[in-house]
């Protein structure tokens, strides 16, 4: 098994990670910084190790997150499918560090073995699988439990109690207006599951988010664990 802290290129095969590991080079990921631009060329895919990016819809203006990509993952996924850009943009919100490999190199790597395009494609399937729940939640579920949701995928990726982020962060992200956020934390503070101050939020009871949340929250986590481990 290749080592790594990012759990999709530590699932590898020795050989497969062999192909990629002398194109790959440590980066910085500093929040705010655009790893995809909307329906520009990608240059390069990014394998976060810590820290993590929102795919964003963007429609007249107005951005919608439609999916998390953390050390579990990529980016690039329009690579692997055999294309070369996105309509989506793919910013860091989580300042973090990672791997890069330009889309070049991976390509090649790809057309070299079939094991390695295969377990990339598993994680396309489980990303798929992230956006589509993250559709279903946006329309069906109260502000708070989409919070709640949204919350525990962030802890997920970022391996501590305490999260860097801010109403107007949490606004764009959950596609509701900054005092609905406002109400959603304090209902979940009220419950003592979390605490917040300025910019950032810490979680005091994951179990009890994991219960609000319900069925809004575990699918794609049980399928990423299915498809991938």
């Amino acid at each position: 098994m290749a080592s790594s802290n990012n759990q999709l290129l530590a699932s590898l095969s020795t050989k497969d990670f062999g192909l990629l590991e002398p194109s790959l080079t440590s980066v910085n990921l500093g929040i705010r910084k655009y790893l995809e631009r909307p329906n520009k060329r990608i240059e390069a895919v990014y394998f976060p190790d810590s820290g993590f990016a929102s795919v964003v819809a963007v429609q007249r203006g107005k951005e919608v997150e439609i999916g998390l990509i953390g050390r579990e993952g990529m980016t690039g996924l329009p690579i692997v499918l055999g294309n070369h850009q996105s309509p989506h943009a793919t910013y860091i919100q989580a300042a973090g560090n990672g791997q890069c490999i330009t889309s070049t190199e991976l390509r090649k790597a790809i057309q070299t073995s079939p094991s390695l395009r295969d377990a990339f494609l598993k994680y396309v399937q489980a990303f798929g699988v992230q956006t589509s729940h993250t559709a279903i939640s946006n329309a069906q579920s109260r502000t708070d439990i989409r919070l709640a949701r949204w919350l525990l995928m962030a802890h997920d990726r970022m391996g501590g109690d305490t999260l860097p982020l801010t109403h107007g962060f949490l606004s764009l992200m959950l596609a509701v207006r900054r005092p609905g956020v406002t109400v959603a934390l304090n209902l979940l503070r009220k419950q003592k599951m979390i605490s917040y101050q300025r910019g950032h939020i810490t979680i005091h009871d994951r179990k009890g988010m994991e219960r609000l949340a319900g069925e809004a929250y575990g699918i794609p986590e049980s399928e990423y664990r299915r498809l991938i481990g």
